[in-house]
């Protein structure tokens, strides 16, 4: 049985998860007893191991190639790694993290350390997602999706990073509605499913966040 070691709310492991439903492949989640690792951890049926998402991300796309999140024409090609490399970076850090990890324990999501929350990094963190959303939103609304109207890598990594966010209730969707109408689309695809069973002990998501309308 393909087997990934991950963290809930951690957007790496959310990509990697998401990837793998769109591929249809059955794996086990596995919960990381180490958070600081180098998640995710994926282990194939055939016992090979690719660590960090990158790799899992190679691994995947290059084993099992039907149902491929990136375009074969050059310049989209270009455009999905664009996307992946700032949801993963720039907007994992100026957003993302800066609301997690005030917010969630850091067992699921991998911070280094579980101190009080500290309000002034989680407004940083909303001002720097209420100024991402409405490029998200015009990209989608152009393309269908970021890039284009099939579903690639850039989508999966954007709807990582505001999954994990929605779960608290933290992205202003009805100002962003643009954003929004792309995102009920994408939690509405199969392989949100496991993503929107999520449940933390002690921290349930808001009302909507499993929901797929708003």
């Amino acid at each position: 049985m393909r087997r990934l070691i991950h963290l809930t709310l951690a957007p790496p492991s959310r990509v990697a998860r998401l990837i793998l439903g769109e591929k249809r492949l059955t794996f086990d989640p596995v919960g990381a007893e180490d958070p600081q690792s180098h998640l995710p951890i994926f282990i194939d049926m055939d016992g090979a191991r690719s660590e960090g998402l990158w790799a899992v991300i190679d691994h995947l796309e290059g084993t099992y190639p039907d149902h491929p999140l990136v375009p074969e024409d050059a310049a989209q090609r270009g455009e999905v790694l664009r996307w992946l490399d700032w949801a993963m970076g720039q907007m994992n850090e100026r957003a993302t993290r800066k609301i997690l990890y005030e917010k969630a324990a850091p067992r699921y999501t991998g911070a280094p350390s579980s101190g009080a929350p500290d309000m002034n990094t989680v407004r940083q963190g909303r001002e720097a997602l209420r100024a991402v959303l409405p490029v998200i939103g015009k990209s989608a609304e152009q393309n269908g999706n970021l890039v284009v109207r099939d579903c690639t890598l850039a989508d999966l990594a954007v709807a990582a990073q505001l999954s994990a966010l929605d779960y608290f209730g933290e992205v202003p969707w009805s100002e962003f509605p643009q954003a929004g109408e792309w995102y009920v689309r994408m939690k509405s695809r199969p392989a949100f499913r496991s993503l929107l069973a999520d449940r933390l002990p002690g921290q349930p998501p808001v009302m909507h966040y499993a929901e797929l309308d708003f």
